[in-house]
């Protein structure tokens, strides 16, 4: 069975887990900060800050920004549960809006359609690591900072609708010369096993807010805010007689270890190399499918955009879902797994039960019927490209004819 996209775990990655197990330093502490370091240099945003999720790295931000109760948060529908469930931890609303017809990101149209005195929050998310339109999305929150309604000094002092961008897939990718990380007011991305980049799980928080901000001061407060508010972490109670620390506010305990980090500092010191690699199986991928009438290829490079090539997203014309299910099964009777990205929220019971409904968002909804994923990692060989890109064509061919 070709697997979907398991991680890149070597000897190199071992070893330097290893020396971690054996360094005295198993939870956060050289190894995190410099791969905070090292992820800020990469970016080229102000600071960073490594989590244990981007789950928990979004919600304890929204939190610190002070959304809440009565706020509205915009998300695009075609996403994963964690974009809409960290917004409603924090008792906002979840404002879904539909999706661009020729990629899978959030439409500015709908976006601006959406803006209310009551947005906190415009969360673009980067699906499958091509980059969402930043540069439009900050002139739809600068347009209408007129009746953006601050609820505290840091809303107070940026002025408008913050943009959090939501680049789970999207480490490495790039719009207008920029990286992922730096094109946003901050930036969440994650680690977790099936990313580009993984610390098996993880995440980190990437601050690139005006220089109206002290991003030192940040730095410190959010470490302190993921380390239950504690005044110390367990690095700097080591030095003689400074066991006494104080808790400045409740916080939450989403710290990311350094067995984490050991093996994300790998990762990145080979990150290109990766990148490389999936950037050719886009490109067999591309070119066995470019002749067939019915496959539309993913968005992944452009004049002003390059994808991380962290999923490669099939699309089958003129298919209903049912058929678009049979084709995946039959993919998987060849000993190939695929995967189908996303359900849209409103298809999943927990936002159904919300009031949203899937009708609301036609886009997203024609574009999940006919989605399949197919796999893209680094240990993929060509031999093994080959084999998934024949099982595609022998699963529609049989599904089409039966």
């Amino acid at each position: 069975m070709i697997p979907f996209s398991p991680p890149r775990i070597d000897q190199k990655v071992i070893d330097e887990v290893n020396a971690a197990l054996l360094s005295g330093w198993i939870t956060t502490g050289p190894r995190t900060k410099l791969f905070e370091k090292k992820i800020t240099a990469y970016c080229g945003c102000k600071t960073t800050v490594a989590v244990n999720s981007w789950t928990m790295g979004m919600e304890v931000f929204l939190r610190w920004w002070g959304i809440g109760q009565g706020d509205e948060v915009i998300i695009p529908v075609y996403t994963y549960c964690a974009s809409a469930n960290v917004v409603i931890h924090t008792g906002a609303k979840v404002v879904m809006v539909d999706i661009n017809n020729d990629d899978f990101n959030i439409a500015l149209e709908k976006i601006e359609a959406a803006i209310t005195p009551n947005t906190k929050v415009i969360m673009p998310v980067d699906v499958s690591g091509f980059p969402c339109d930043y540069d439009e999305i900050l002139a739809l929150s600068n347009k209408h900072q007129n009746i953006f309604n601050p609820s505290n000094e840091k809303q107070k002092k940026l002025g408008r609708i913050l943009i959090a961008a939501d680049a789970a897939h999207s480490f490495g990718a790039l719009y207008k010369g920029n990286r992922s990380g730096s094109l946003a007011d901050i930036t969440c991305f994650s680690f977790h096993a099936v990313k580009n980049l993984t610390t098996a799980e993880g995440g980190a928080v990437c601050f690139n807010l005006s220089d109206k901000f002290d991003h030192d001061e940040i730095y410190r407060e959010f470490v302190t805010i993921t380390l239950h508010g504690q005044s110390k972490d367990a690095l700097a109670k080591t030095k003689k007689g400074a066991w006494k620390y104080d808790v400045v506010s409740p916080g939450y305990k989403c710290n990311m270890t350094d067995i984490q980090a050991a093996i994300g500092l790998i990762e990145l010191e080979r990150y290109e190399e990766n990148l490389q690699r999936r950037r050719t199986i886009f490109s067999l991928y591309n070119e066995a499918f470019s002749t067939e009438s019915w496959a539309i290829l993913p968005s992944h490079a452009n004049s002003e955009k390059t994808s991380s090539y962290h999923l490669y997203l099939l699309r089958i014309n003129d298919i209903t879902e049912s058929d678009r299910d049979a084709i995946i099964q039959e993919i998987f009777e060849h000993d190939v797994s695929v995967n189908v990205h996303f359900q849209p929220l409103p298809l999943l019971t927990a936002y159904k039960d919300l009031g949203y409904q899937i009708d609301d968002y036609p886009i997203a909804h024609q574009k999940y019927q006919s989605e399949i994923t197919l796999p893209v990692y680094f240990n993929l060989t060509d031999n093994q490209v080959l084999k998934v890109i024949e099982s595609v064509k022998n699963a529609l061919k049989k599904i089409r004819t039966a």
